[in-house]
């Protein structure tokens, strides 16, 4: 690394000043206080994996979480780690495998509406400050749950209340309803390269 001379290094500090005030100035305008409806969605890999971070956010500031996947139906690493938790995280596992594993679009759509029963309660539920809805916008995707209602029941959500809802083709209610929505990108992904999902990687 090439060393910094003096001269450069005072542009720098004042470049940094005035960009530090920009910033202050930034967040000083930022006044609403609020719970956030967040949703991950796009074809790239990472929705379920950036919810799951954001929920060991919430736990280290004392938080209490819930969790509701929808579809999936296996167990996950990131379930095992945050139930060590304890009772500061709600897990519900209510799917029972994606759809090409089922076959079965019946006992799809009922356990969708399982899981969205148990999802209602958890936002319910005073105690709880955050709620994932893994792979709800897979449910949403293939008309498993009633769009209008689901939305309007994310929006009615009680105050202070975080939900992030993950899943790729997130309808354009959802998205017009988010306060946050990210969309991970598909640029390379191993898996078309011949290799094999893996625990600790993909679940």
């Amino acid at each position: 690394m090439s060393e910094i001379d003096t001269e450069e290094a005072e542009r720098h500090r004042a470049k940094m000043v005035k960009r530090k005030a920009v910033q202050d100035a930034e967040e000083a305008s930022k006044t609403i206080t609020k719970g956030l409806l967040m949703v991950n969605t796009g074809p790239g890999k990472g929705k379920s994996t950036a919810a799951f971070g954001l929920a060991l956010r919430a736990l280290g500031h004392g938080w209490r979480i819930g969790v509701v996947q929808f579809i999936k139906g296996r167990v996950t690493g990131e379930q095992t780690a945050l139930e060590s938790f304890g009772q500061r995280v709600v897990w519900h596992t209510a799917g029972e495998g994606f759809t090409w594993e089922t076959q079965d679009k019946v006992r799809d759509i009922a356990a969708c509406q399982r899981a969205w029963s148990i999802a209602q309660g958890l936002m319910d539920d005073p105690s709880i400050n955050l709620v994932v809805l893994d792979e709800l916008n897979i449910a949403l995707r293939y008309d498993y749950l009633p769009l209008e209602d689901v939305v309007a029941r994310l929006k009615s959500r009680r105050d202070g209340l975080h939900v992030i809802v993950t899943g790729r083709n997130a309808k354009p209610a959802m998205i017009e309803a988010a306060d946050l929505v990210t969309e991970m990108g598909a640029v390379k992904h191993h898996f078309s390269a011949g290799v094999k999902t893996q625990a600790g990687i993909e679940f």
